[in-house]
């Protein structure tokens, strides 16, 4: 805004100094109506706009960084795409590291968009408004992550089409696929559906991109049987995205639980996966919430009560994922199996038992005392909580996977994994990408739901006050 009232001054600077002719009276006019329009559209979120307009130095120095770090990784593919996976710590027995540690952990994370936005779209949770948008972002783009994860895993990802092409309906590979594509298509539509009405806002405003806003708009008025419709089908594809959810971390996990390998052959696997995969998909968008408050001044939206809220999810969490974690491994101490006691053994006191216990450490000794105590759970208290969390999962991913490789039914002597630096460069530069993808993103639409948050301020109170008055006890005589 303070572009256009600069705009307007100098316009009225220029017309104090001339002969007022015709031509700079209908300008000044023109501008006094589109600060008008303008005022009229954007109304008292201003800030929920600005990302969008302004881009200080700060966005340069960052999309430089981002930009550096993905051409780095980009350069590493290159080399294992020309020379071989032997320039990766992979070999024939320990066939799966880094990259589907990645895609293990970039699934996992996607959960976080369904759980903040469906879940509680459905359950009516008024609070989830300003942050819904940020969650669904998430989900979408690291989607395209854990997709691409595989594919790079490949070494030729030419092949991946034999999954179609040569398709085996009994492969949980095959079930990987279909249950993917059908979440990142549900996942995107419910973006899609929840951006319409502040593309339409883009629209009305003009500018060089309006042609493109008008397109994405789909003739977007604002009337209430739009409005009705548009909250039919986004309550429609947020039941819907929930079971798919579901499916999808629990199909990934039967890529190892339907083999016959020590500690991947477990029942558990299915609800174990879909529990982890929550804890850091929550973790992880409150990192984002965190970022997005501080860099976008979006401290009125994103309140310390919505940190406390998720805070209170994530310590819940925290106590789930132990009650698996325990009970997948005094299963296993039970059984005594030899093969089985082998690698538990190689995670609890051999050469992987330090990163067992810190991954132990990340996800469980840090993260509970922080949200259980309620003058720590505060928006430092969960971010450095989510941050551990965040670590501490893809390190449990790791070492669910490769200690078992390492010890497999028919091992191979000196069996052993190092990551070298094409699998860390890569793993740098999608980290990267997925941030420059979001920060381009805030750059031609507003990261917080700016339709939903007017409308909770204007509906949200009535209906909710509504809602408690509907299961409150009533006085008086019981109604029939």
């Amino acid at each position: 805004m303070e572009f256009w009232r600069a705009a307007h001054c100098n316009f009225e600077l220029l017309f104090a100094q001339s002969s007022m002719t015709p031509i700079l009276q209908h300008a000044s006019f023109y501008w006094t109506l589109m600060l008008d329009q303008r005022k009229k559209i954007i109304g008292e979120d201003t800030v929920l706009f600005e990302h969008i307009w302004k881009s200080g130095k700060g966005f340069y120095i960052t999309v430089s960084i981002l930009g550096a770090l993905v051409l780095l990784a980009i350069y590493a593919y290159v080399t294992q795409y020309r020379t071989g996976l032997t320039v990766t710590g992979l070999s024939r027995q320990i066939f799966w590291g880094v990259y589907i540690t990645n895609f293990v952990f970039f699934i996992g994370i996607s959960h976080a968009g369904t759980f903040i936005s469906a879940v509680l779209r459905i359950l009516k949770a008024e609070w989830r408004r300003p942050i819904s948008r940020a969650s669904e972002l998430t989900t979408v783009f690291i989607l395209m992550f854990g997709v691409g994860s595989v594919l790079i895993d490949l070494g030729r990802p030419d092949r991946m089409l034999y999954a179609i092409r040569y398709a085996n309906f009994q492969s949980p590979l095959l079930w990987d696929v279909c249950s993917i594509a059908t979440y990142l298509t549900v996942s995107s539509l419910s973006l899609y559906l929840a951006l319409i009405p502040d593309i339409a806002m883009l629209r009305d405003l003009g500018g060089k991109r309006e042609w493109f806003y008008r397109i994405l708009s789909l003739g977007w008025t604002g009337t209430e049987g739009q409005h009705h419709r548009l909250d039919k089908a986004i309550g429609f594809v947020s039941i819907l995205v929930i079971p798919v959810m579901i499916t999808v971390h629990t199909v990934v996990s039967f890529v190892f639980a339907m083999t016959i390998q020590p500690l991947w052959h477990s029942a558990i696997f299915g609800p174990y996966f879909v529990v982890g995969a929550i804890f850091s998909g929550v973790a992880s968008v409150i990192v984002v919430m965190a970022v997005l408050r501080k860099a976008y001044h979006l401290e009125n939206y994103i309140k310390p009560i919505h940190f406390n809220n998720i805070g209170i999810f994530l310590m819940a969490m925290t106590l789930l994922w132990f009650y698996f974690t325990f009970a997948e491994y005094i299963t296993i101490v039970y059984g005594n199996d030899p093969v089985h006691m082998s690698i538990f053994w190689s995670k609890f006191t051999g050469k992987f038992a330090p990163l067992f216990w810190l991954h132990f450490v990340l996800c469980f000794v840090i993260p509970l005392p922080i949200l259980a105590i309620k003058k720590f759970r505060t928006i430092r208290g969960t971010v450095i909580v989510s941050i551990s969390i965040v670590l501490g999962m893809w390190l449990e991913r790791f070492v669910i996977i490769v200690p078992t490789l390492t010890r497999q039914r028919m091992p191979v002597q000196g069996a052993f994994y190092i990551p070298t630096w094409v699998e860390w460069s890569i793993l740098a530069g999608c980290i990267s990408l997925f941030t420059l993808l979001y920060v381009l993103f805030t750059k031609v639409f507003p990261i917080v739901p700016v339709w939903e948050v007017r409308e909770g301020r204007e509906k949200a109170a009535a209906t909710a006050a509504a809602r408690i008055t509907s299961y409150m006890p009533e006085t008086g005589a019981p109604k029939e």
